[in-house]
This record gives C-alpha cells, structure tokens and sequence, in this order.
C-alpha cells in the first residue's frame, strides 16, 4: 500500500491553493496592529479576548441560537469562535455570515485532534492519534496536521485546539488516553513536533494542550480537578518535554490545563496559576505565543470560581484567551471592573490583544476572512485525504497476543463468526465497517451490538449469537468522553468476554482504549485498531482476513505483562484479497 505522504498528491494542493493561500501562516497582511489596537476601547479589547461556543449545524438567520451569536458579535463584540458538530457548507457559511458582520475579523478555532472529521460531518477522519503512536513514523503525525489544516481551513477554521502533547503515562486516566501519542516524552516530542509542522506548513495554527501535561491524572477536569504531585525535576524529565518540542517546532498557542500541582500551584488549577503560566510557561520554556485557557465552563473551574471570577483569574495568571466562559457577558463585565479597579492593568490587556490581532494579521484574515463555498467539495473528504488515513490506520494496528493462534487461523481460510459490538449511543455504527468487510471477504458472520445501557434481554441475545457461531470476535469502541469520569467495559461485557474465551476461539478487538486487558487479563488474543473510525474498522477486518500485514508496536506499557515497543509481526497472507468492495456511505 502506498504510504500516506506520497498520497496526498500536489493537483489537490492546487485545487485549494486560492482558499488558503490569504491564510498561510506567517504570511502577514499590510495592517498596522497598533493602529488596529488604539482604536479599540477598553470594553472591546477585553472582547478580543472572549471564545464562545457556537455549534455548527444549520441554523436559520431569525432561529434563537444564531441570534445569540449574533449578539456576541454586534454588542459583545468578541474576537473568535470555537465551533462544533456540522457539515462542511453548514459550518461554512455559518461562519461567512459571522465574519461579514465583525467589526474585526474573527479567529476560529476547533478541536480537530484526529482530523477535521472529528468537528466537519464529511471530512477525512484518521484514528486517533496514538494510532501513529504505532506506526511510530513521523511523517504520519504530519500527514494528520497537514490534511486537518487544508480541510479546516477550506471551511474557515484557523485554530486547532491540537496536538495532544501530553504524554499518557497513566493507564487509567479517564480522558487523555488514545488522544496522546504515547507514553515515551520523547517518542511523543518528535510526534508532537511534526503533527505541528503538518498544520503550520498548511496554514493553520497548532495548539499545545494540557500545559503543562494532563497524561498522568485519574481524573477528569470537566468534572473535578485532577492533582498531580509531581516534582519540578520530574515535571521537567516527562511532562514538559513535548511542550517544549512543540515551541521549538513553532507552534504559536498554548492550552493551559485545569489541573492543580502542588509543588507550583498548591490546590489551584494550572488555567489558574501565575507560577505556572507565567514562570514556567513564558519565563522558563520561553514561550512567546498565545495561551489560551482549557473551557472555563469546566467543572474543575466554573464549580468554585463562577463565570465571572475565573476568567479574570486566567488572565491574571497569564492568560490571554479565555476559551468557552460559562457567561461571556459576566466574563466581560468582571475583565472591565478588575480593569477599571487595577487589578489587572492596561498594559497587560494591551499585550494579550495585540498578540490576538497579530494573529489575525499573519494568519491573513484582515484581507480575507470568508471562505469560498464552491471549493468546499474539491478539498473536504477527498480521495488521497481519505487513502492516506485507511493507508495511516492499517500500519498502526498492533497484535498483543495470539497464545492460540486464533488470528493466524483465521487469516489463512475463510471462516464462520460471531462479531459482538460495543460503543457509545454517539457512535452507533459500531462494528458495522468491520461486519461488512468481513462478509465481502467471505466469512460467514452473525452479529449483535451491545450499549452501555443495554440489559438482561440483550446480554441474552448476544449470548444467543455467541452460541451459534465456532469463533467469535469482540469488538470494542471504549473511547475517552468529556464528563464521563472513566473509560472502562461494562463489567457485565467484560465477564461476557472472559467466559466466551474460556470456551471457544475469541478474538478481543479494540477500536478505541488499548488497556482493555484490565479486564480481560487471561484473553488469548488481543488486537488493537487504536480508534472506532471507518478506517480503524476496516483496517482490524482486513487483518483478521489476513489481507495485510500487522506490523504496529505499543506507544505505551499495557499492563501488566507488555512493554513500550512490544507488538507482534504478521507478514502478508498468501490470499490476496478480492476485488475492494464498494464503500457504504454512513451517515
């Protein structure tokens, strides 16, 4: 298969060039940012410095929601957007109308960790990023950042809330997980910096996230807020070394993380902490970008400080963006009375808006701020986008163990199954890319899938299913969600597995956290896809078919037995696949 940076080929970069070109990255527009900054009043520069939420789905001028925005533009008179869930002409042209009506041209931004699919209904969705934790290339970090830049930007986003540079050193952390790279500081590092070279060579700018490093927690910050009791020397040897790569790298935004350190902070966040994003973050790594908060709506934050009071702790601490206020207007009014009584000065707010405008200026936006609409389909979605994340997920799955040689039976002949699927409500085609590939290929598949929700009757049922079929694979979509507080199977289907196996062939497949032998710790056969994507589905299919090889290694420990590196290597199977079914559109 051809590797995924020769795919991406120099015709498609043609195709968007006119809708991207305004926007490259350190190409700066003829303005005057001082100029820009003197006409600004008080209440608007503290606007500048206020990202709401805004979904992106369809939303007619006169519905409630848009009027709200609306609102935020003409009287708030905010600096960005963090937008959601949408499709690409929906998200676009939502923003278009945005813009044209802004004073000053509004910096948006997304989380688009994986890629834009995660936020564009559409796009080219890779698996999470640990998968190229797997493949340990770098060039597949940069493919990631690259393609998230051109179909992020072909719909008028500018910011992505990513990489992930935290270093997922905790099993059971509840909300990092597959989101980093790894375990490794510096294996993550060198991803980090080319996931960030991938994004800014093409015209978007990278974000650093969890300053100074969420990967060692057990707790979740949209709930609580996580303790790390970790020394400077420590913090120093692990945490900090991605940060530090990805400023290297030029990465010009940094996320601070809701988490508290006692050795720095004593029991208050980082978000909140003048010691950590002053001392550490600007005078010790140098650090001469934007920083940006985490969500202020966050449990760790809102839940003690209120809307108001948080954002001006941000910024006392060194904030400069505050990111998803609870109340933009309560975040405004507090920014102007601590203004107005000194407690932050005009200086400081000078700074944090002229670094905002400065943004704005080199990211082009001052010349060209809306997005062309009709370019939209020759660049989101596209076919090399699209080959080069199937091409990205094939290399990074990861074989764990075959003690029996389950796998290796089934690769060589075509067989009869029983495929059990586990996922959340959000994603409810799970197992259905890997079932069909399967039955294109041959197999003789019977099939059920399984809810966090799902009772009695259904356990039934799948039991049922498992009963009639030799060998039986479990699919298993355990993926990291905000607020949910763990990742984790249901002990119910993780007793399920572990008596399956005892009895018959049984085949344990994660599409999403790879530390599932905490549960199943006597499974014989554990395979790993890194993520529940249609290209992560199809890519486990296709090894159980044993149309590709399986070369990937472990970017973190699984407990208890298996080390950073380890990873059994399949070669190709003397069956050559059939003629490639048909995609099946999902909606």
């Amino acid at each position: 298969m051809m590797r995924a940076h020769t795919l991406l080929v120099v015709t498609l970069i043609a195709a968007c060039g006119g809708s991207r070109a305004a926007g490259r990255a350190g190409t700066p527009t003829p303005v005057s940012v001082d100029a820009a900054l003197a006409k600004l009043t008080p209440r608007q520069k503290i606007g500048q410095l206020v990202v709401p939420w805004l979904g992106g789905n369809y939303a007619a001028l006169d519905d409630s929601a848009f009027q709200i925005a609306t609102r935020w533009i003409d009287t708030l008179e905010i600096g960005g957007i963090i937008i959601s869930v949408g499709s690409p002409y929906d998200i676009a042209a939502k923003l278009n109308t945005l813009q044209r009506r802004s004073k000053l041209p509004l910096l948006i931004s997304a989380d688009l960790e994986w890629g834009a699919a995660m936020r564009v209904v559409g796009a080219t969705a890779f698996p999470y990023v640990m998968a190229a934790g797997a493949t340990g290339d770098e060039r597949d970090a940069y493919t990631i950042g690259r393609v998230a830049a051109l179909e992020g930007r072909a719909v008028g986003i500018h910011v992505n809330f990513a990489p992930d540079a935290d270093v997922n050193s905790n099993p059971l952390n509840p909300i990092i997980n597959t989101r980093s790279f790894g375990e490794d500081p510096h294996a993550v590092a060198r991803l980090v910096r080319a996931y960030v070279h991938g994004l800014q060579d093409n015209g978007m700018l990278a974000t650093l996230k969890h300053f100074p490093g969420h990967g060692d927690t057990d707790a979740d910050s949209h709930i609580g807020l996580p303790t790390i009791r970790a020394d400077y020397p420590r913090l120093d040897s692990v945490e900090l070394v991605p940060f530090r790569a990805g400023i290297d790298a030029g990465a010009q935004i940094v996320m601070s993380a809701h988490i508290a350190f006692p050795a720095f902070t004593g029991e208050t966040p980082a978000t909140l902490s003048p010691a950590m994003l002053t001392g550490v973050l600007r005078d010790s790594l140098k650090f001469k970008g934007l920083v940006v908060t985490d969500a202020l709506q966050m449990g760790a934050i809102v839940a003690k400080y209120g809307a108001g009071e948080a954002a001006v702790r941000a910024f006392e601490a060194g904030s400069d963006l505050l990111l998803m206020p609870a109340d933009p207007d309560s975040a405004i009014a507090s920014m102007l009375v601590a203004l107005q009584t000194g407690r932050i000065s005009g200086a400081r707010l000078d700074a944090s808006v002229r670094r905002m405008l400065e943004i704005k200026r080199n990211l082009g936006l001052f010349a060209r701020r809306t997005v062309p609409l009709d370019s939209i389909a020759r660049i989101v979605g596209s076919k090399p986008f699209q080959d080069a994340a199937d091409d990205i997920a094939q290399r990074s799955v990861t074989l764990v163990r075959d003690t029996t040689g389950v796998i290796a039976r089934l690769r060589a002949s075509r067989s009869r199954m029983a495929v059990i699927a586990y996922g959340d409500e959000l994603n409810s085609y799970v197992g259905q890319r890997m079932l069909e590939l399967l039955r294109a290929g041959g197999d003789t598949v019977g099939f059920f899938r399984l809810w966090p929700m799902s009772g009695q009757a259904s356990y039934d049922s799948a039991r049922f299913v498992i009963g009639r079929a030799p060998t039986v694979i479990f699919a298993m979509n355990v993926r990291p969600i905000a607020a949910r507080g763990s990742i984790a199977l249901p002990d119910s289907l993780a007793r399920l597995i572990a008596l399956t196996d005892s009895v018959k062939p049984t085949v344990l497949v994660s599409l999403g956290s790879p530390y599932l032998l905490n549960q199943t710790p006597m499974v014989k056969s554990y395979l790993i896809a890194w993520s529940g994507v249609r290209t992560a589905e199809r890519a486990a299919a296709r090894v159980l078919l044993g149309w590709s090889p399986v070369r990937g290694k472990l970017p973190i420990r699984v407990p208890p037995a298996y080390p950073i590196g380890h990873g059994l290597v399949l070669p190709d199977s003397t069956l050559p696949p059939p003629r490639p079914p048909a995609r099946t559109i999902i909606p």
